[in-house]
């Protein structure tokens, strides 16, 4: 979409403000789910900050819709990733490939490669699904029959092992929510270890490739 286009200009502005918002969303859920001694004020602080904070990204979501125009379906389906982060807004800090692309109108030129780009975008997206997930199936299995998560560190643990694919098993959801987050974190974990995997072995390529080309021929 054109840079000066009314949608472009709204998201230049609100970008960073919402990925600021959506650390803050994080940050309050955090801390419902792992201060299990909090007091009901504080709990009552974290639950309204972040209904609060969801209802701005939902306007944020409607606004977007209105000023790209068409239909609903039509844009929920071309923005994708927006569609999910409403729904799951503890995914929102996963839109930090926007986030730059925003930083980067204002500044200039990037300063590094694509390839350092892709591998740090996944790295760091990695490390907050990881901290997401481990919170989200952490709520879910806490505390129910036959769990064998009992500690937040256990649900790091498990986190680790699913987004890398290793998967040993002796820590394993048992609830119904927990495993569709782990299913969830499954897809992404594959998507995201991909992204790495071909960035580094194209970047690997591109560098051999350029030490053949500029070695002398053999007399």
């Amino acid at each position: 979409m054109d840079d000066d286009s009314p949608y472009s200009r709204w998201e230049q502005r609100t970008e960073i403000p919402l990925f600021l918002a959506s650390l803050l969303f994080l940050g309050a859920y955090a801390a419902r789910v792992l201060a299990v001694d909090m007091p009901s004020f504080w709990r009552d602080v974290c639950d309204y900050t972040n209904i609060a904070l969801w209802l701005v990204f939902a306007m944020d979501y409607i606004v977007r819709w209105r000023l790209f125009g068409g239909r609903f379906l039509r844009f929920a389906r071309t923005h994708f990733l927006h569609t999910v982060v409403v729904i799951l807004p503890l995914l929102r800090p996963l839109r930090i490939v926007p986030l730059y692309d925003v930083i980067q109108r204002r500044q200039g030129q990037p300063r590094i490669s694509l390839h350092a780009r892709v591998i740090a975008y996944a790295s760091l997206a990695t490390l907050l699904l990881g901290f997401a997930g481990s919170l989200a199936v952490y709520q879910a299995e806490r505390g129910a029959p036959d769990a064998t998560m009992k500690t937040f560190g256990d649900a790091v643990w498990w986190a680790a092992a699913t987004l890398t694919t290793v998967g040993y098993g002796d820590i394993t959801p048992v609830t119904t929510r927990g495993r569709s987050i782990a299913t969830g974190m499954m897809v992404g974990g594959l998507a995201l270890l991909g992204a790495v995997t071909g960035s580094f072995s194209s970047w690997l390529l591109q560098i051999f490739s350029r030490e053949s080309d500029t070695k002398p021929p053999e007399s």
